[in-house]
């Protein structure tokens, strides 16, 4: 393993040499000053993509200005970080891991690693540490992605001064790289630490594996597993009783039995309505996944799928046939948690083998009660996985 170094020194390590070819993703630098994170782009990459080709689609340049404000105004408020184990959150460059109340700068921490990374989507998950007074080492997860582009700040990235070197010139194609100025070249860092040895080996890069659970599979295997094994998921329940993020909370129906709280997902920074995310977690703590849900759960599902989509369109002015609204199967926590995010959004986790369309759950469980009590599922699975030794020891892989 290289040595490790400071977020501050990761342009000049030889460790960090893949970002040249990151598909265009830019080097990391960090401001002192603001403890923020920026971009400047490499020189030398080699790019197939003609300027602005790599953007990302927008919206029609005639959607209301109301619309755009609303997302503005979400942004603008306060946001609490979220105290949960599976992951951290920027702020200002200071993380807090609630169940330790260890808090840290960006610049406390070394890399030790990069446990993946994808040019396509623009992120990278590092596997970094902060040296304490003692001289040991505490884990830290730290995932750095590029922010998508915001279309009210587009044509001032073309309009402001900047370093703009003309790469290629081929007949009608132009490839340029910019160093664009610090606000319109911002990358969100995520923070999980203290990190677990689980964290560590969810970012890794793994073999991905399907699997076909039945019934009995899910009770003799998955089940036992999940309530043994399963991450804290205190996080939840402060939310849903105001202990955190209460004022960033879209919507509620506080039923006991039937309501749900709608927040937004901390994938999603609230600057655009391209990417749209948020996550309705209900209030029924009996539910921990698709495999517990019955036809009595039917005016629960009912209630978030309508009140869902009336409080985003309300808030937010996207319509209900632009949202994809799903629930995973694994989930990555054991608390029923609904999924909404724009339909043009190519979110993590929506893909055929892992996605149920709340939609349908709904009309299968009205078909017949036991419906996810009879099926079989398939979902994947990475191989270093402790769940998927569990199949492989019951000769199911």
């Amino acid at each position: 393993m290289r040595q490790a170094m400071t977020l501050h020194g990761i342009v000049a390590t030889t460790e960090m040499q893949f970002f040249k070819n990151f598909g265009g993703f830019p080097y990391f630098c960090l401001n002192p000053r603001f403890g923020r994170l920026w971009e400047k782009e490499p020189r030398g990459c080699a790019t197939s993509e003609p300027l602005g080709g790599g953007m990302p689609q927008r919206s029609p340049r005639g959607r209301a200005c109301a619309v755009r404000g609303r997302a503005r105004a979400m942004a603008e408020s306060p946001q609490p970080k979220r105290k949960r184990e599976e992951e951290g959150e920027k702020n200002g460059g200071t993380a807090t891991e609630g169940g330790a109340g260890a808090t840290i700068t960006l610049s406390d921490l070394r890399v030790r690693r990069v446990l993946r990374e994808s040019a396509r989507d623009k992120i990278v998950f590092l596997h970094a540490e902060r040296i304490g007074l003692s001289g040991e080492g505490t884990d830290a997860v730290v995932i750095l992605e590029k922010t998508p582009f915001q279309e009210e700040k587009i044509p001032d990235l073309l309009k402001k001064p900047m370093n703009a070197e003309l790469q290629m010139h081929n007949d009608i194609y132009c490839t340029f790289y910019l160093s664009p100025p610090p606000e319109l070249s911002e990358i969100k860092a995520t923070v999980v630490y203290p990190a677990t040895e689980k964290h560590i080996q969810k970012y890794l890069r793994q073999e991905v594996h399907l699997i076909r659970e039945t019934w009995e599979d899910y009770k003799n295997i998955t089940l036992p597993f999940i309530q043994s094994q399963s991450f804290s998921i205190q996080w939840v329940y402060n939310i849903l009783e105001k202990k955190a993020e209460a004022d960033r909370i879209v919507h509620e129906n506080p039923d006991p039995s039937n309501g749900f709280v709608l927040v937004p997902d901390l994938k999603w920074n609230q600057n655009q309505l391209e990417d749209l995310y948020l996550i309705a977690l209900v209030h029924c703590r009996d539910i921990k996944s698709l495999r517990d849900l019955t036809a009595q759960h039917l005016p629960l599902l009912r209630n978030v799928l309508q009140e869902g989509q009336e409080a985003i369109v309300k808030r937010f002015g996207v319509p209900g046939s632009q949202l994809r609204i799903y629930l995973h199967y694994q989930p990555s926590y054991y608390h029923l948690h609904v999924h909404f995010t724009a339909l043009g959004y190519d979110a993590p986790g929506s893909s055929v083998e892992r996605a149920h369309l709340l939609a349908d759950v709904i009309d299968n469980l009205a078909m017949d009660s036991m419906y996810y009590q009879k099926r079989a599922l398939t979902f994947p699975l990475r191989a270093d996985e402790p769940l998927f030794k569990k199949f492989q020891e019951a000769g199911k892989v």
